[in-house]
Protein backbone atom coordinates (compact mmCIF):
# COMPACT_ATOMS: atom_id res chain seq x y z
CA UNK A 1 0.00 0.00 0.00
CA UNK A 2 1.43 3.40 -1.13
CA UNK A 3 1.69 6.27 1.61
CA UNK A 4 -1.14 8.20 0.36
CA UNK A 5 -3.58 5.58 0.74
CA UNK A 6 -2.12 4.59 4.41
CA UNK A 7 -2.81 7.88 4.95
CA UNK A 8 -6.27 7.76 3.56
CA UNK A 9 -7.36 4.85 5.41
CA UNK A 10 -5.93 5.63 8.48
CA UNK A 11 -8.03 9.46 8.09
CA UNK A 12 -10.91 7.24 7.50
CA UNK A 13 -10.75 5.33 10.62
CA UNK A 14 -10.14 8.01 12.94
CA UNK A 15 -13.11 10.12 11.41
CA UNK A 16 -14.87 6.36 11.45
CA UNK A 17 -14.13 5.59 15.65
CA UNK A 18 -14.68 9.44 16.63
CA UNK A 19 -18.33 9.51 14.85
CA UNK A 20 -19.27 5.54 16.55
CA UNK A 21 -17.11 5.63 19.80
CA UNK A 22 -16.89 9.63 20.96
CA UNK A 23 -14.31 8.47 23.24
CA UNK A 24 -11.38 9.72 25.28
CA UNK A 25 -9.24 9.98 22.09
CA UNK A 26 -11.57 11.45 19.66
CA UNK A 27 -11.93 14.66 22.62
CA UNK A 28 -8.55 14.46 23.35
CA UNK A 29 -7.56 15.07 19.66
CA UNK A 30 -9.93 17.92 19.52
CA UNK A 31 -9.06 19.57 22.85
CA UNK A 32 -5.76 19.50 21.25
CA UNK A 33 -7.16 21.26 18.16
CA UNK A 34 -9.12 24.02 20.01
CA UNK A 35 -6.24 24.91 22.01
CA UNK A 36 -4.31 25.27 18.39
CA UNK A 37 -6.93 27.23 17.14
CA UNK A 38 -7.64 29.61 20.16
CA UNK A 39 -3.32 30.02 20.51
CA UNK A 40 -3.51 31.12 16.80
CA UNK A 41 -6.59 33.78 17.61
CA UNK A 42 -4.40 34.92 19.97
CA UNK A 43 -1.01 35.20 18.23
CA UNK A 44 -3.28 37.07 15.35
CA UNK A 45 -4.94 39.42 18.13
CA UNK A 46 -1.41 39.90 19.14
CA UNK A 47 -0.06 40.60 15.59
CA UNK A 48 -3.02 43.04 14.54
CA UNK A 49 -2.69 45.25 17.89
CA UNK A 50 1.49 45.62 16.95
CA UNK A 51 0.74 46.27 13.50
CA UNK A 52 -2.41 48.75 14.57
CA UNK A 53 0.53 50.64 16.81
CA UNK A 54 2.74 50.56 13.85
CA UNK A 55 0.15 52.03 11.62
CA UNK A 56 -1.57 54.45 13.73
CA UNK A 57 -3.21 55.88 10.54
CA UNK A 58 -5.48 53.78 8.24
CA UNK A 59 -5.99 54.38 4.78
CA UNK A 60 -9.52 53.95 3.78
CA UNK A 61 -10.95 54.06 0.50
CA UNK A 62 -13.86 56.85 0.59
CA UNK A 63 -16.98 55.94 -0.14
CA UNK A 64 -17.53 59.52 -2.59
CA UNK A 65 -16.87 58.12 -5.93
CA UNK A 66 -14.34 60.12 -8.08
CA UNK A 67 -12.74 61.81 -4.42
CA UNK A 68 -8.76 62.08 -4.90
CA UNK A 69 -7.80 64.33 -1.97
CA UNK A 70 -6.47 67.54 -2.68
CA UNK A 71 -9.63 69.68 -1.49
CA UNK A 72 -7.60 69.94 1.85
CA UNK A 73 -4.73 71.47 0.39
CA UNK A 74 -5.71 74.89 1.80
CA UNK A 75 -6.12 72.75 4.93
CA UNK A 76 -2.43 72.63 4.54
CA UNK A 77 -1.62 75.74 3.26
CA UNK A 78 -3.78 77.53 6.90
CA UNK A 79 -1.63 75.35 9.07
CA UNK A 80 1.78 76.67 7.52
CA UNK A 81 0.51 80.17 7.40
CA UNK A 82 -0.38 79.99 11.24
CA UNK A 83 2.90 78.43 12.12
CA UNK A 84 4.73 81.04 10.13
CA UNK A 85 2.62 84.37 10.94
CA UNK A 86 1.68 87.46 9.30
CA UNK A 87 3.26 90.45 8.85
CA UNK A 88 1.90 94.09 7.75
CA UNK A 89 3.11 97.57 7.72
CA UNK A 90 1.04 100.22 8.48
CA UNK A 91 1.94 104.23 7.55
CA UNK A 92 -0.34 106.93 9.13
CA UNK A 93 0.32 110.28 7.78
CA UNK A 94 -1.33 113.37 8.91
CA UNK A 95 -0.61 116.84 10.34
CA UNK A 96 -0.24 117.03 14.63
CA UNK A 97 -3.37 116.86 16.34
CA UNK A 98 -5.75 114.55 14.38
CA UNK A 99 -5.39 111.67 16.29
CA UNK A 100 -3.50 108.95 14.32
CA UNK A 101 -1.48 107.68 17.86
CA UNK A 102 -4.98 107.09 19.35
CA UNK A 103 -6.61 105.85 16.57
CA UNK A 104 -4.10 103.46 15.94
CA UNK A 105 -4.09 102.05 19.59
CA UNK A 106 -7.74 102.03 19.83
CA UNK A 107 -8.12 99.49 16.72
CA UNK A 108 -5.15 97.06 17.80
CA UNK A 109 -5.92 97.32 21.46
CA UNK A 110 -2.41 98.18 22.56
CA UNK A 111 -0.06 101.12 23.03
CA UNK A 112 2.98 102.00 20.82
CA UNK A 113 3.55 105.56 21.72
CA UNK A 114 4.56 104.94 25.61
CA UNK A 115 6.96 107.57 25.68
CA UNK A 116 5.28 110.13 23.32
CA UNK A 117 6.48 113.90 23.41
CA UNK A 118 4.65 116.51 22.16
CA UNK A 119 6.97 119.47 20.81
CA UNK A 120 5.94 122.98 21.46
CA UNK A 121 4.92 125.54 18.83
CA UNK A 122 8.56 127.09 19.03
CA UNK A 123 9.93 123.21 17.99
CA UNK A 124 7.28 122.98 15.46
CA UNK A 125 8.80 126.00 13.34
CA UNK A 126 11.93 124.59 11.75
CA UNK A 127 11.06 121.14 11.94
CA UNK A 128 11.71 118.51 9.47
CA UNK A 129 9.24 115.81 9.19
CA UNK A 130 10.94 112.39 10.78
CA UNK A 131 10.47 108.75 10.36
CA UNK A 132 9.21 106.98 13.12
CA UNK A 133 8.66 102.64 12.99
CA UNK A 134 7.17 100.67 15.46
CA UNK A 135 6.73 97.07 15.70
CA UNK A 136 4.85 95.05 17.99
CA UNK A 137 3.61 91.46 18.17
CA UNK A 138 -0.16 90.71 18.11
CA UNK A 139 -1.22 87.27 19.09
CA UNK A 140 -4.86 85.96 18.66
CA UNK A 141 -6.63 82.53 19.02
CA UNK A 142 -2.81 81.29 17.93
CA UNK A 143 -2.56 83.72 14.96
CA UNK A 144 0.78 85.67 14.89
CA UNK A 145 0.77 89.20 13.43
CA UNK A 146 3.83 91.19 13.47
CA UNK A 147 2.39 94.52 12.75
CA UNK A 148 4.70 97.69 12.14
CA UNK A 149 3.19 101.28 11.98
CA UNK A 150 5.32 104.24 10.45
CA UNK A 151 3.93 107.45 11.95
CA UNK A 152 5.14 110.36 10.60
CA UNK A 153 5.57 113.40 13.01
CA UNK A 154 6.46 117.11 11.72
CA UNK A 155 3.93 116.21 8.40
CA UNK A 156 2.83 119.71 7.97
CA UNK A 157 4.16 121.16 10.88
CA UNK A 158 6.70 123.60 9.22
CA UNK A 159 6.03 127.22 7.79
CA UNK A 160 7.44 125.85 4.54
CA UNK A 161 5.79 122.37 4.05
CA UNK A 162 6.47 122.02 0.08
CA UNK A 163 9.12 119.12 0.17
CA UNK A 164 8.01 117.73 3.99
CA UNK A 165 7.04 114.74 2.35
CA UNK A 166 9.62 114.00 0.24
CA UNK A 167 11.44 111.98 3.24
CA UNK A 168 8.22 109.97 3.02
CA UNK A 169 8.72 109.02 -0.37
CA UNK A 170 12.31 108.14 0.29
CA UNK A 171 11.27 105.90 3.15
CA UNK A 172 8.83 103.91 1.00
CA UNK A 173 11.58 103.51 -2.09
CA UNK A 174 13.85 102.83 0.32
CA UNK A 175 11.99 99.61 2.04
CA UNK A 176 11.24 98.67 -1.87
CA UNK A 177 14.83 98.70 -2.69
CA UNK A 178 16.08 96.64 0.49
CA UNK A 179 13.11 94.27 -0.28
CA UNK A 180 14.54 93.60 -4.13
CA UNK A 181 18.06 93.54 -2.72
CA UNK A 182 17.01 90.58 -0.22
CA UNK A 183 15.12 88.84 -2.95
CA UNK A 184 17.98 89.08 -5.46
CA UNK A 185 20.61 87.67 -2.99
CA UNK A 186 21.46 83.96 -1.95
CA UNK A 187 19.77 83.38 1.00
CA UNK A 188 16.08 84.10 0.18
CA UNK A 189 14.50 81.76 2.60
CA UNK A 190 14.14 84.42 5.53
CA UNK A 191 12.85 87.72 3.58
CA UNK A 192 11.45 90.39 6.46
CA UNK A 193 8.87 92.66 4.09
CA UNK A 194 9.24 95.99 5.46
CA UNK A 195 7.34 97.21 2.51
CA UNK A 196 4.37 99.88 3.33
CA UNK A 197 1.02 97.44 2.75
CA UNK A 198 -1.28 100.23 3.45
CA UNK A 199 -1.36 104.44 4.05
CA UNK A 200 -3.67 105.92 6.55
CA UNK A 201 -3.97 109.29 5.54
CA UNK A 202 -5.93 111.77 7.55
CA UNK A 203 -7.84 114.61 6.49
CA UNK A 204 -8.79 117.62 8.54
CA UNK A 205 -12.39 117.72 9.99
CA UNK A 206 -11.58 121.30 10.08
CA UNK A 207 -11.46 122.76 6.31
CA UNK A 208 -13.81 122.44 3.24
CA UNK A 209 -12.24 119.55 1.93
CA UNK A 210 -8.54 118.59 0.72
CA UNK A 211 -6.04 120.92 1.17
CA UNK A 212 -3.15 121.74 -1.53
CA UNK A 213 -0.54 119.74 0.68
CA UNK A 214 -3.08 116.39 0.87
CA UNK A 215 -3.33 116.83 -3.04
CA UNK A 216 0.25 117.12 -3.42
CA UNK A 217 0.87 114.60 -1.34
CA UNK A 218 -1.58 111.39 -2.29
CA UNK A 219 -0.41 112.42 -6.02
CA UNK A 220 2.93 112.47 -5.33
CA UNK A 221 2.48 108.21 -3.38
CA UNK A 222 -0.50 106.74 -4.87
CA UNK A 223 1.69 104.93 -7.25
CA UNK A 224 3.97 103.89 -4.65
CA UNK A 225 1.16 102.98 -1.21
CA UNK A 226 -2.70 101.97 -1.07
CA UNK A 227 -4.21 105.30 0.07
CA UNK A 228 -6.89 104.91 2.59
CA UNK A 229 -8.16 108.47 3.35
CA UNK A 230 -9.65 109.05 6.76
CA UNK A 231 -11.72 111.78 8.47
CA UNK A 232 -9.87 112.45 11.68
CA UNK A 233 -12.55 113.40 14.69
CA UNK A 234 -15.51 112.82 12.92
CA UNK A 235 -17.40 113.62 16.64
CA UNK A 236 -16.93 117.49 15.72
CA UNK A 237 -19.37 117.21 12.37
CA UNK A 238 -22.95 116.68 12.56
CA UNK A 239 -24.20 113.72 10.21
CA UNK A 240 -25.00 116.21 7.46
CA UNK A 241 -21.60 117.52 7.67
CA UNK A 242 -20.15 114.55 7.43
CA UNK A 243 -21.92 113.25 4.68
CA UNK A 244 -21.14 116.74 2.47
CA UNK A 245 -17.48 116.50 3.58
CA UNK A 246 -17.04 112.62 2.34
CA UNK A 247 -18.49 113.81 -1.21
CA UNK A 248 -16.29 116.35 -1.45
CA UNK A 249 -13.36 115.00 -0.78
CA UNK A 250 -14.00 112.07 -3.29
CA UNK A 251 -14.88 114.56 -6.00
CA UNK A 252 -11.57 116.35 -5.58
CA UNK A 253 -10.17 112.79 -5.19
CA UNK A 254 -11.62 111.94 -8.94
CA UNK A 255 -10.95 116.03 -10.08
CA UNK A 256 -7.02 115.15 -9.64
CA UNK A 257 -6.78 111.94 -10.56
CA UNK A 258 -5.71 110.42 -7.44
CA UNK A 259 -5.39 106.95 -7.27
CA UNK A 260 -6.97 105.09 -4.03
CA UNK A 261 -7.29 101.95 -2.79
CA UNK A 262 -10.65 100.46 -3.60
CA UNK A 263 -11.79 97.60 -2.22
CA UNK A 264 -12.39 94.28 -4.70
CA UNK A 265 -15.64 92.89 -5.68
CA UNK A 266 -17.07 90.50 -3.85
CA UNK A 267 -17.21 87.11 -6.06
CA UNK A 268 -20.47 85.94 -7.07
CA UNK A 269 -20.40 82.37 -5.35
CA UNK A 270 -19.93 84.40 -1.85
CA UNK A 271 -22.79 84.86 0.54
CA UNK A 272 -24.72 87.41 0.98
CA UNK A 273 -24.06 88.97 4.52
CA UNK A 274 -20.47 89.47 2.50
CA UNK A 275 -21.57 91.07 -0.52
CA UNK A 276 -23.66 93.45 1.71
CA UNK A 277 -20.83 93.89 3.92
CA UNK A 278 -18.43 95.06 0.85
CA UNK A 279 -21.13 97.27 -0.41
CA UNK A 280 -21.36 99.21 2.89
CA UNK A 281 -17.49 99.67 2.77
CA UNK A 282 -17.32 100.96 -0.18
CA UNK A 283 -19.93 103.35 0.42
CA UNK A 284 -18.55 104.32 3.81
CA UNK A 285 -15.27 105.62 1.85
CA UNK A 286 -13.07 108.10 3.29
CA UNK A 287 -13.74 106.86 6.64
CA UNK A 288 -15.08 109.36 9.47
CA UNK A 289 -13.53 108.09 12.75
CA UNK A 290 -13.46 108.17 16.58
CA UNK A 291 -10.12 106.96 18.65
CA UNK A 292 -10.18 106.66 22.21
CA UNK A 293 -8.81 104.89 24.71
CA UNK A 294 -11.10 105.57 27.95
CA UNK A 295 -13.61 102.99 28.73
CA UNK A 296 -16.83 104.82 30.03
CA UNK A 297 -19.90 103.50 31.59
CA UNK A 298 -22.96 104.03 29.22
CA UNK A 299 -25.96 102.53 29.41
CA UNK A 300 -24.84 100.61 31.79
CA UNK A 301 -22.32 98.96 30.24
CA UNK A 302 -18.09 99.81 29.93
CA UNK A 303 -17.57 101.31 26.41
CA UNK A 304 -14.46 102.85 24.80
CA UNK A 305 -15.74 106.37 24.26
CA UNK A 306 -15.54 110.30 24.18
CA UNK A 307 -17.76 111.98 27.38
CA UNK A 308 -19.20 115.05 26.40
CA UNK A 309 -22.09 116.98 28.28
CA UNK A 310 -24.35 116.38 25.90
CA UNK A 311 -23.70 112.11 25.74
CA UNK A 312 -21.28 110.30 24.88
CA UNK A 313 -19.35 109.04 21.38
CA UNK A 314 -18.88 105.56 21.61
CA UNK A 315 -15.82 104.38 19.48
CA UNK A 316 -17.13 101.02 18.41
CA UNK A 317 -20.77 102.00 17.78
CA UNK A 318 -21.43 101.96 13.65
CA UNK A 319 -24.02 104.37 14.24
CA UNK A 320 -21.11 107.25 15.65
CA UNK A 321 -18.52 107.08 13.22
CA UNK A 322 -17.13 104.81 11.24
CA UNK A 323 -14.11 103.19 13.13
CA UNK A 324 -15.70 99.55 12.91
CA UNK A 325 -15.84 99.71 9.46
CA UNK A 326 -12.22 101.00 9.36
CA UNK A 327 -11.09 97.96 11.18
CA UNK A 328 -13.13 95.38 9.57
CA UNK A 329 -12.02 96.64 6.52
CA UNK A 330 -8.10 96.97 7.18
CA UNK A 331 -8.80 93.46 8.73
CA UNK A 332 -10.80 91.23 6.15
CA UNK A 333 -9.00 93.13 3.41
CA UNK A 334 -5.36 93.16 4.84
CA UNK A 335 -4.33 90.18 2.11
CA UNK A 336 -5.71 92.00 -0.43
CA UNK A 337 -3.56 94.87 0.41
CA UNK A 338 -0.26 92.88 0.64
CA UNK A 339 -1.03 91.10 -2.90
CA UNK A 340 -1.82 94.84 -4.52
CA UNK A 341 1.69 95.69 -2.84
CA UNK A 342 3.29 92.93 -4.28
CA UNK A 343 1.55 93.10 -8.03
CA UNK A 344 1.42 96.76 -8.44
CA UNK A 345 3.81 98.59 -6.40
CA UNK A 346 6.36 96.42 -5.89
CA UNK A 347 6.25 95.42 -9.83
CA UNK A 348 6.02 98.95 -11.23
CA UNK A 349 9.17 99.79 -8.68
CA UNK A 350 11.49 96.41 -9.37
CA UNK A 351 10.44 97.09 -13.48
CA UNK A 352 11.55 100.72 -13.22
CA UNK A 353 14.77 99.54 -11.56
CA UNK A 354 15.89 96.73 -14.60
CA UNK A 355 14.98 99.83 -17.32
CA UNK A 356 17.81 101.95 -15.60
CA UNK A 357 20.13 98.55 -15.77
CA UNK A 358 20.37 98.28 -11.53
CA UNK A 359 21.56 101.42 -10.84
CA UNK A 360 20.30 102.95 -7.88
CA UNK A 361 19.61 107.19 -8.76
CA UNK A 362 19.81 109.62 -6.51
CA UNK A 363 17.47 112.50 -6.28
CA UNK A 364 15.04 110.73 -8.44
CA UNK A 365 12.37 113.23 -7.79
CA UNK A 366 15.20 116.96 -7.93
CA UNK A 367 12.07 119.25 -9.23
CA UNK A 368 12.83 120.09 -12.56
CA UNK A 369 13.04 123.68 -12.18
CA UNK A 370 15.64 123.18 -9.74
CA UNK A 371 18.01 121.21 -12.66
CA UNK A 372 17.41 124.07 -15.33
CA UNK A 373 18.46 126.57 -12.66
CA UNK A 374 21.93 125.00 -12.23
CA UNK A 375 22.52 124.71 -15.94
CA UNK A 376 21.93 128.27 -16.28
CA UNK A 377 24.11 128.55 -13.71
CA UNK A 378 27.05 126.09 -15.03
CA UNK A 379 26.47 128.10 -18.73
CA UNK A 380 26.82 131.50 -16.88
CA UNK A 381 30.66 130.55 -15.41
CA UNK A 382 31.40 128.99 -18.80
CA UNK A 383 30.42 132.14 -20.59
CA UNK A 384 32.52 134.27 -17.74
CA UNK A 385 35.63 131.82 -18.11
CA UNK A 386 35.29 132.68 -21.88
CA UNK A 387 35.16 136.65 -21.13
CA UNK A 388 38.10 136.58 -18.76
CA UNK A 389 40.04 134.51 -21.18
CA UNK A 390 39.33 136.75 -24.19
CA UNK A 391 40.46 139.51 -21.52
CA UNK A 392 43.52 138.19 -20.53
CA UNK A 393 44.23 137.83 -24.65
CA UNK A 394 43.34 141.36 -25.50
CA UNK A 395 46.28 142.73 -22.78
CA UNK A 396 48.80 140.09 -24.12
CA UNK A 397 48.12 141.16 -27.83
CA UNK A 398 48.21 144.74 -26.58
CA UNK A 399 51.72 144.67 -24.34
CA UNK A 400 52.97 142.60 -27.62
CA UNK A 401 52.46 145.58 -29.58
CA UNK A 402 54.14 148.01 -27.37
CA UNK A 403 56.94 145.88 -27.00
CA UNK A 404 57.19 146.04 -30.98
CA UNK A 405 57.03 149.22 -31.03
CA UNK A 406 59.63 151.09 -28.85
CA UNK A 407 62.99 150.12 -30.45
CA UNK A 408 61.83 152.06 -33.62
CA UNK A 409 61.89 155.14 -31.65
CA UNK A 410 65.25 157.24 -31.15
CA UNK A 411 65.83 160.23 -29.29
Amino acid sequence: MTPSACARSGAGRGASGRRALGGSAARSVGGSVGAGSSAIRRLTTLHSLKMSKQQPTQFINPETPGYVGFANLPNQVHRKSVKKGFEFTLMVVGESGLGKSTLINSLFLTDLYPERVIPGAAEKIERTVQIEASTVEIEERGVKLRLTVVDTPGYGDAINCRDCFKTIISYVDEQFERYLHDESGLNRRHIVDNRVHCCFYFVSPFGHGLKPLDVAFMKAIHNKVNIVPVIAKADTLTLKERERLKKRILDEIEEHNIKIYHLPDAESDEDEDFKEQTRLLKASIPFSVVGSNQLIEAKGKKVRGRLYPWGVVEVENPEHNDFLKLRTMLITHMQDLQEVTQDLHYENFRSERLKRGGRKVENEDMNKDQILLEKEAELRRMQEMIARMQAQMQLQMQGGDGDSGAPGHHV
